[in-house]
């Protein structure tokens, strides 16, 4: 428990780092406040038009008789904008930091630089780091809808389905929520999807203690958009702590797992294309 309370530190010391710091969070506001934009205009879109995308998928029931139809059309309607709803829930922050990579990039150089060390830099142009990014937030997805499958299956459980099944889908988002944003500063270490998800597997606690408390704020509507840039600013001060880079000394040393020369097991060592500043 030790781990999950430093990881919920993390997260409160990012908040505290954009509240020194006014001009970052001012900064670090605009992705969000675009996709939140786009998400609610695509969400008003989604509700004037799922009657007649419920109509053109159920031609079977044209003929129906009332109250049949509207009953069968109405329960397709309400789940057609229910899905559109989960569908902007589970990729907002993947969209966010992809329409942000480069304003949360310098957010997270500026926690460098303000943390002391080096800064590292990725050294690739931007088109490829948006890339790699999509990529990756792609791959997370993939993950995070298979989960979303097993738990919806495992709901029907009784008892089981209605108490731990909440708890273990709060974890696995919390988990991936921590993957997306620890990838900002990960990423321009050169560290790859699968080193990143070994390093926050080797300190799970951690990182639930990160993303937990986070996916649970962002169930507040609007709350994301006010959290990202503390929430990126805390990941990168998580991130330092991942790979070693904010302990010294025998410190350094002592969070070293048996399997392998960083915290996960990962054989971590920067990349040779990584450059500091």
């Amino acid at each position: 428990m030790r781990d999950f309370g430093a990881g919920f530190g993390y997260l409160v010391r990012g908040q505290k780092w954009v509240g020194r710091h006014g001009r970052w969070f001012g900064f670090g506001l605009l992705p969000g406040l675009v996709t939140l934009v786009l998400y609610v205009g695509a969400l008003i879109g989604l509700g004037y038009g799922a009657d007649d995308l419920t109509a053109w998928a159920t031609p079977f029931a044209d003929d129906w008789s009332s109250p049949w139809q509207g009953i069968l059309r109405g329960f397709f309607t309400a789940f057609v904008f229910a899905f559109g709803l989960f569908l902007a829930v589970i990729t907002f922050t993947a969209v966010t930091l992809l329409v942000g990579q480069p304003f949360y990039e310098s957010l997270s150089e500026q926690v460098d630089r303000t943390e002391g060390g080096d800064v590292p830099e990725s050294g690739l142009p931007l088109w490829r780091e948006l890339w790699i990014s999509a990529r990756d937030s792609l791959r997370v997805l993939f993950r995070v809808v298979l989960y979303g499958v097993l738990l919806f299956a495992c709901g029907f459980i009784p008892v089981i389905g209605q108490t731990v099944v909440p708890v273990i889908g709060f974890c696995v988002s919390g988990f991936f929520l921590a993957e997306e944003l620890t990838a900002v500063a990960l990423q321009r270490r050169g560290v790859e999807l699968k080193e990143r998800l070994g390093l926050l597997r080797g300190r799970r606690m951690l990182t639930l203690g990160f993303g937990v408390p986070l996916t649970l704020a962002f169930l507040v509507p609007f709350v994301a958009v006010f959290l990202m840039p503390g929430a990126v600013a805390g990941a990168t001060l998580m991130a330092r702590d991942l790979t070693g880079e904010g302990q010294d000394g025998d410190d350094r040393t002592d969070a070293r797992r048996p399997g392998g020369d960083q915290p996960g097991g990962t054989n971590w060592t920067k990349p040779p294309h990584v450059t500091s500043r």
